[in-house]
């Protein structure tokens, strides 16, 4: 049936709507998709593109290095050294078995990884080994195999292995990242990596570069190189000095610090045990890496009596010659609290409170002080708080105790060092602030700072506030003096010196039960030398030793061996008579510093770090010393 005009006509332009209205519906989907591409994906196709055109790879800046201080040069604590890593360009390999089955031999790996990674196709770059021996390296070159590279890589090193290793930390990876783990070389991971640089270049659909094309370099900066305030003679002393008094104590661990009291700078901190930070991923118990000078945070006992004692002198609550009547024990709130030696002796001054270590004397300070006055004076000798020393993973302490003003026997406890948790970084801040004249220091670990564009910067001793008088810590560093000459800390003398300290045993809190632990204890001594012009400051702890009781035995002959290098180390003259006789009773008491055979062996060949001039230091004849001093 044939159709008319009209309807023929209307067949027509229906159609064409159809084709038209198809039209605008391809078009607005086509332009849809092209706004879609071009702006809201627009940065990962401009990424896609630039990695199929370009090459951007990263310039790798020089990690800065690490040194402690010496006499002459810097010595080196953590440092760079070059080697050789093995990569391929899977694109350029004619015959990856062959080539895999050679690179296997020549590198002691596997053959059917490597021709996993050989056979990957368009690849550019696989890494296959890294720090080459200097066999591996030859073998490579010997092959001379198209596809297979060498290049020049740094790693860290540290040449004194064990030395001040907790102090240092380690390079290492975690994850996917690369960089300072632990220690000096975690807290100031950003300025020892450096910034990285970048090499843009346009490429071609093969992968080579297009000649003549502009290349946008932008330059690696080298990392900053630091000078620690540490002397790595002194502080090989140290580490010696604690490894050897755990030994001999049967301790489960233990820590020493020297600071420089004028300045608050650490020439020492040595901790026991250690490790090697060349070889960290042999350590199985990783709590070794921790820094336990300022992340043990302790009840540290009779050492705290110390700071009760200058708090009641600068109150002006007592003098040194202040009495009381020590009736032996003090009761509170249902508890009895007796002095360590379980005697009542009667009428005391305050010096002989702390020569006897009297609970009962401090007590009686802190109840002339008040409880708000004491929690004040705590607090500005740092306790509570990090010292903010340059260093990974520093703990607070706890003086949370004396928060609650009413509970009198908190207060009573914490006078004695008890109740009440301090680092030895803090005890030998506070002990400090005694030394010199009154003003807290901040710790501090990095002398200067060597920049990568060739300057220097100077870091600065800091003040933090004063805490006592001058002539509160005098007389508070004269009180010291006759608890070594005429009290517990007879063992931390050294012939011909004024040397000032307070003994510590404190009980050792079960995690557990919350209660104290039966038969365990810390032992402590903080002090400083010489009184009447200090030049340091030296705290000793001593984790849970076993044979022996008081810190009198412990830690105090640490305290008086090391102390005795220092004046010596550092020429500083003695002020007092002595006798041969008295060398011969420090001698007698003090064998942790003498060499045994095998030490000697290893000085002798050069494994040890002390130089021959500081053995004859060591060794030197005290009472040759005192002829030169007449």
């Amino acid at each position: 049936m044939a159709l008319d005009r009209k309807n023929f006509e209307n067949i027509l332009n229906w159609r064409i709507y159809v084709l038209v209205f198809l039209f605008f519906l391809i078009a607005g989907v086509i332009i849809f998709r092209f706004c879609f591409l071009q702006i809201v994906q627009y940065k990962q196709y401009q990424a896609l593109a630039e990695g199929q055109h370009s090459i951007f790879r990263n310039l790798i800046p020089k990690r800065g290095e690490i040194f402690m201080k010496d006499r002459n040069d810097p010595y080196p604590l953590a440092v760079n050294r070059e080697t050789k890593m093995a990569y391929a360009v899977p694109t350029e390999i004619t015959d990856a078995a062959q080539a895999s089955f050679a690179v296997a031999a020549a590198l002691q790996l596997d053959a059917a990884e490597l021709l996993e990674k050989f056979s990957k196709p368009g690849d550019m770059y696989e890494p296959i080994k890294h720090r080459l021996s200097d066999e591996e390296t030859s073998n490579i070159n010997n092959l001379k195999l198209e596809g297979i590279h060498l290049a020049e890589e740094s790693y860290r090193y540290y040449p004194s292995s064990e030395l001040a290793a907790s102090i240092v930390g380690f390079v290492g990876w975690r994850d996917d990242s690369f960089g300072g783990r632990y220690g000096f070389e975690a807290f100031e991971d950003e300025r020892l990596r450096g910034m990285e640089g970048s090499l843009f270049h346009k490429r071609d659909a093969t992968g080579n570069w297009i000649g003549g094309r502009k290349r946008e370099i932008t330059q690696a900066k080298d990392g900053d190189d630091f000078i620690l305030t540490l002397d790595h003679i002194v502080q090989y002393q140290a580490e010696k000095i604690i490894k050897n008094s755990i030994g001999k104590f049967e301790a489960d661990s233990g820590s020493i610090i020297v600071m420089e009291p004028s300045t608050g700078k650490i020439l020492a901190m040595a901790n026991f045990p250690t490790f090697n930070p060349n070889e960290y991923s042999k350590v199985e118990d990783i709590s070794v890496f921790r820094n336990t000078a300022i992340s043990n945070a302790y009840e540290s006992g009779s050492v705290f009596k110390t700071f009760t004692i200058a708090a009641g002198l600068d109150s002006g609550k007592i003098t040194p010659e202040t009495t009381y009547n020590d009736t032996g024990s003090v009761s509170e709130a249902g508890y009895t609290i007796k002095n360590s030696d379980l005697k009542s002796n009667g009428v005391q001054t305050m010096t002989q409170v702390l020569e006897k270590s009297l609970n009962t004397g401090v007590i009686h300070v802190e109840k002339l002080l008040g409880n708000k006055n004491f929690a004040d004076y705590v607090k500005r000798f740092g306790f509570g708080e990090p010292t903010g020393i340059d260093l990974m993973g520093e703990a607070r302490g706890n003086i949370n105790n004396l928060k609650n003003l009413k509970s009198d026997i908190q207060f009573f406890t914490a006078s004695f060092g008890q109740g009440v948790t301090v680092t030895p970084i803090q005890l030998a801040s506070a002990y400090s602030a005694i030394a010199n004249g009154g003003v807290l220091m901040k710790p501090q670990i990095i002398d200067k700072i060597q920049h990568a564009d060739g300057t220097e910067e100077i870091i600065e001793p800091q003040e933090i506030h004063r805490v006592i008088s001058q002539k509160a810590s005098i007389e508070t560093g004269k009180i010291l003096q006759s608890v070594v000459q005429n009290g517990h800390g007879k063992r931390a003398g050294v012939p011909g010196y004024l040397v000032g300290g307070k003994t510590g045993t404190a009980q050792i809190v079960d995690s557990e039960t919350g209660g104290y632990a039966e038969g365990k204890s810390v032992g402590s001594f903080a002090g400083f030398a010489p009184i009447d012009d200090p030049k340091f400051t030296i705290v000793v702890e001593l984790d849970n030793p076993k044979n022996v009781e008081w810190a009198e035995s412990s830690a105090a002959p640490a305290f008086g061996e090391l102390m005795k290098f220092l004046l010596e180390y550092y020429n500083i003259e003695p002020t007092e008579e002595y006798t041969q006789e008295d060398l011969d009773r420090f001698n007698a008491a003090h064998t942790i510093l003498q060499f045994s055979k095998d030490e000697q062996k290893d000085e002798n060949s050069g494994a040890n770090p002390v130089s021959q001039d500081q053995n004859s230091i060591i060794k030197k004849d005290a009472k040759k010393k005192k002829n030169d001093k007449r």
